[in-house]
Formats: structure tokens, C-alpha cells, sequence
């Protein structure tokens, strides 16, 4: 059971338990700093096969495959599957599980989907409506370019301000069997629209709403900084951070000390600019944005240019499954604030000159 805490959270009575993880990059991915925590790393962006679309479906099937057998679990002891992607009517989803036969929920919450698919099975384990559940997200760069952006073979110029989407996929099975780990509550986000119509600048259109979400969360649960060892964002890169720590700092709230992006940990992209020639180290990359402009960020990173960091379904969900659980497992930290953020656009919305509203899910993990 649950209860209701403030405005927007839900503290859970009986905390259900994040059991096992599964994380699986792209060679990109699999080159930056954090290429060390990732259980696997694909070197074929098509993964065998012969789309982007398709390549994406296998990593999703991939990750809760290796979750099963992580767990000594077959498809039957699963009670749903809480899924989502950033492709049309989330095919990757679709497509890449229905083989296993496990009641679906399909999610859609952009960027943030890992954060929604978590919270929304943690809720379904904690009310009683279910022993286990799976969530699964997953984004691939070739697919999300194709379908928001420009084709590949276009070679088109992309702003500082711009993210580059992760190919990859992060799965979580979460369940009233005990483990280190415990999902103790949740703050579901709002939609957040600021106006902004810039979609090769999605940090600025999340960063309110990640915002809203944290101070919230702070509200809802009594809560200041002090009390997470980290609060770690999505997918909102050098800019997003930047604004997020004004709009923060407006209610009286700083999270510099405390913040992470993963978006700007996955690739690492302040590596050569600290004022000591030091190489960021894992963990450490967001720190490095609080010193300096947006002109100064290093951008060149692999075969293309990161520019802000990296964004996608698949950004948050391997991050938090190779780096973050580990942490918490340990004991090296006892309480984090997870907020993926979602930029909620689509080609329809636009092409129409809509605007671009955003959305983050907050998800409180803590050590036992």
C-alpha cells in the first residue's frame, strides 16, 4: 500500500524492491566514461538487423531477456511489462516483446519514460496488484533522427545547444522479493510548458519541468538537498543543467553539490575544458558545468559531436542501471532522487509551431 504525500508524491507503506537490472549501449556509448558499467556494449547499430527500428526492438528484448535470466525468472512469473520508446505508437516496444508473452503497458513520457515506467510498476508492486513487473525502455540515435530530425544521409549541422539520442536500453525488475535496493516513493511530474519552440534545444524546453518536479518532491516529502546523496536528472545536458539550477535557486533551493545529469555523464562532454587539464571521471562531468558557458563546452567527441550530452529513453535507463544501482547497492550512497525528463513533442506538433511542454517523473531509491 501507498500513501499520499502532498501535492504529487506517494509514500510507499510496504516499498517495493528494485531486484535486478540489465543495461545495453551502443558502440558510441560504449567508447565514453562510462563505458566501463554497462553490461553490454552493441557494436552493430543495427543489431543484426535491417533497420533502425528493428535494431531498436532487439535491445529492448535484449535487456528484460537478460533480467529474466539475471533473476533465474522465466516470462510466467512476470505479472506486466511497463514499456516505452520514442518511436510512433512505441513499435520498438511492441515489436521487440511481444515474443516473451507477458501482459503489456505501454508508456510514453519521451525522455522521462524510464522514470514513468519505474514509478508506475513500483506503484503496481506496492498496491498489491502485482509479485513482479518488469520496466524497459529504449532509444536508438538512427531511429529518432530519422523520425524527429533529418535522415542520416543528410549530414545536416547540428546547434551547440542540440543533444545526440542513446542507442540503447535499460530494463528493471521490481518486486517484493528483498534485495539492497528499495523504491520507497515517487513524485509524478506535470507538463510544464514554457513556451519554447527550439527542438534542437530540448534542455531548455525540460529543464522547468525537472524544476517543478524536484522542488516538489522537496515539498511533498519535507525534504531538502541535504537529504539525497544525489539528484540526478535526465537528459538535460550542459543547457537544461544550467537553467535548471536558476529556476531552482529563484525558490531558494541549490543542487549544484548534489546534482547529476546523465545526459551529460554518458558521454562526458566537459572532459577538456577544466581550468587543471584533469580528465572528468565518471560521476564527475556535471560538476565541470557549473564553471563555464555554453560556448566553452567541448563538443567533439567520437565520429559526431555530442554537443550538450546525450538525450533518449535509453539515456537515463542505462545510466541508472549501470552506475547508479551499483552505488546504491554498496551502501555508497543511501538515497537519490532520480528524475528523467521528457521533451513532449511530436513531427505532427511540430511542423503545426507548437511548442515544446516538458515533463520529469521523480523516483526516490534508497539503500537497505
Amino acid at each position: 500500500m501507498s500513501a499520499q504525500v502532498g501535492k504529487q508524491s506517494l509514500q510507499f507503506e510496504e516499498a517495493p524492491y528494485l531486484i535486478e537490472t540489465h543495461s545495453i549501449v551502443g558502440k558510441k556509448e560504449g567508447e565514453g566514461p562510462m563505458k566501463n558499467y554497462f553490461d553490454e556494449i552493441e557494436e552493430d547499430p543495427y543489431f543484426g538487423q535491417d533497420t533502425w527500428e528493428e535494431a531498436e526492438s532487439q535491445f529492448q528484448k535484449k535487456a528484460v531477456q537478460s533480467v529474466l535470466e539475471k533473476s533465474k525468472l522465466s516470462s510466467s512469473d512476470i505479472r506486466y511489462i511497463f514499456a516505452g520508446d520514442l518511436l510512433g505508437q512505441t513499435i520498438a516496444s511492441s515489436f521487440g516483446l511481444s515474443s516473451f508473452n507477458i501482459p503489456l503497458i505501454g508508456l510514453y513520457g519521451a525522455c522521462s519514460t524510464s522514470g514513468e515506467s519505474i514509478m508506475v510498476a513500483s506503484m503496481t508492486v506496492a498496491a498489491g496488484y502485482a509479485d513482479t513487473s518488469i520496466a524497459v525502455t529504449s532509444s536508438h540515435f538512427g531511429g529518432a533522427e530519422k523520425q524527429f530530425r533529418f535522415p542520416l544521409e543528410y549530414g545536416n549541422q547540428r546547434p551547440l545547444s542540440s543533444t545526440w539520442t542513446v542507442t540503447g536500453s535499460g530494463a528493471f525488475l521490481i518486486g517484493k522479493k528483498r534485495s539492497k535496493i528499495r523504491i520507497t516513493g515517487v513524485t509524478t511530474g506535470k507538463i510544464v510548458d514554457y513556451g519554447i519552440k527550439d527542438s534542437m534545444n530540448m534542455g531548455a524546453c525540460m529543464a522547468p519541468a525537472a524544476a517543478d518536479t524536484i522542488y516538489n518532491n522537496f515539498v511533498d516529502f519535507g525534504r531538502s538537498p541535504d537529504d539525497y546523496d544525489k539528484i540526478i536528472t535526465g537528459d538535460l545536458g550542459a543547457v537544461g543543467a544550467k537553467i535548471l539550477y536558476d529556476l531552482l535557486k529563484k525558490k531558494g533551493v541549490d543542487i549544484k553539490s548534489k546534482h547529476m545529469d546523465c545526459g551529460i555523464e554518458m558521454f562526458g562532454v566537459n572532459e577538456k575544458i577544466l581550468e587543471d587539464g584533469q580528465v572528468v571521471k565518471p560521476g564527475e562531468a556535471t560538476c565541470a558545468i557549473q564553471k563555464f558557458n555554453v560556448e566553452e563546452i567541448d563538443t567533439s567527441f567520437g565520429d559526431g559531436d555530442v554537443h550538450c550530452g546525450g538525450s533518449g529513453c535509453g539515456c537515463a535507463a542505462t545510466i541508472l542501471s549501470g552506475y547508479i544501482i551499483p552505488k546504491l547497492k554498496t551502501g555508497d550512497w543511501k538515497r537519490v532522487l532520480f528524475v528523467p525528463t521528457g521533451a513532449l513533442l511530436s513531427t505532427t506538433s511540430y511542423n503545426e509551431g507548437l511548442s515544446v511542454p516538458g515533463i520529469a517523473h521523480g523516483v526516490v531509491l534508497e539503500h537497505i
